[in-house]
């Protein structure tokens, strides 16, 4: 099995990245959160942590080996685990995973239904199966980004504390400060960066 893959990116497609290694190409199927840091890095080198499987039906005699690609091992555990909730599959679990895993693992350990009914392809029933397959079982996806917040430098509020902590789980200060405040503007009520940082969580999975 290829469980790495070493490549220039040369293109990033709807649902996939093209890899030039030496004198070939090859296409990687990736989730929807990761495309905007592999368009940032056109031309460069990047490392995917990769899955391999066999798209296609047997009957129709049309079966086709097919990489998918994540950005670290813990995304690719992550998903490895998503998928095994009954009636996802694959295609819907790439389709569905347009924000960090973190976030969705916490509004699975949540119990927030709303939340993850509001990511593409998964209504209120695959939410609900989702969490009575998983909640309990996704801690160890998330206390990171709960470190990060705790972790972040003090000085200028908790609201800074918390854009600092989002930077430091890969967002774009811009997009940090943008979410930060669309959050506060929604009436957040939160008074500490950690509470603040899951307000953003659920914002944005929303």
């Amino acid at each position: 099995m290829i469980a790495r893959i070493r490549g220039t990116v040369s293109e990033v497609r709807p649902t996939s990245v093209y890899l030039d290694i030496d004198d070939l190409t090859y296409e990687v199927f990736v989730p929807a959160v990761s495309r905007p840091e592999l368009e940032a890095r056109v031309g460069q080198r990047v490392t995917l942590f990769t899955l391999e499987y066999i798209a296609g039906n047997p009957s129709f005699g049309s079966l086709t080996p097919q990489l998918i690609g994540f950005l670290s091992e813990s995304e690719r555990d992550f998903f490895l685990r998503f998928i095994t909730v009954p009636g996802l599959g694959i295609n819907k679990g790439l389709k569905a995973m347009t924000v960090p895993t973190g976030e969705i693992a916490l509004a699975i350990e949540s119990r927030d239904i709303n939340a993850l009914s509001h990511l593409p392809g998964i209504g209120k029933r695959t939410a609900e199966k989702i969490i009575a397959e998983l909640n309990g079982k996704l801690q160890g996806f998330f206390t990171g980004q709960l470190e990060a917040v705790r972790r972040a430098p003090v000085g200028g509020g908790f609201q800074v504390e918390a854009i600092d902590a989002l930077v430091q789980l890969g967002y774009r200060r811009n997009e940090a400060e943008e979410l930060v405040g669309r959050v506060l503007a929604g009436g957040s009520k939160a008074d500490t960066a950690e509470k603040l940082i899951q307000d953003c969580f659920r914002h944005s999975v929303r």
